[in-house]
């Protein structure tokens, strides 16, 4: 049985054990380590929209021949708190085989604490991409 890759288990454990007020400032620090779409990406080809966003959120997983997980994300600038969601998994993933993707647990930001620091829709909006992803790197191994 796989678990979450360790940078991404990390992170929880950093969320987890902080004081709750301090958890969003935590968090929106993550909203600036996305890199912008690469050239040619940019009119978001082959990506998925995650309609439970409340803003327009784009995503797509792709397993590389390598074998590990590239992700990329797009997303309105406005939006810093479903970028940091993003950013979070960008970070904790990178390099990821697709089985430790798969390991990540769903309620990945209950876990965080973020349940408490953040409005539900917010969290739902998170949970989404995570699951997303999940299926995208599922079709491409099964």
């Amino acid at each position: 049985m796989s678990s979450m890759p360790a940078r991404l288990a990390e992170i929880v454990e950093e969320f987890a054990a902080a004081p709750r007020d301090v958890v969003l400032e935590m968090l929106l620090e993550y909203a600036d380590v996305i890199p912008p779409l690469p050239p040619g990406a940019a009119d978001r080809e082959g990506m998925e929209q995650v309609p439970e966003c409340q803003t327009a959120f784009f995503l797509r997983a792709r397993v590389t021949p390598e074998g590990t997980v590239e992700t990329l994300f797009d997303c309105p600038p406005e939006a810093p708190t479903t970028w940091a969601f993003a950013g979070i998994l960008a970070e904790g993933l990178a390099g990821a085989k697709p089985d430790e993707v798969l390991a990540v647990p769903d309620d990945l930001y209950q876990r965080m604490g973020l349940a408490q620091a953040i409005s539900p829709l917010r969290v739902r909006g998170g949970t989404a991409i995570l699951a997303r992803l999940k299926r995208q790197v599922r079709e491409q191994t099964s």
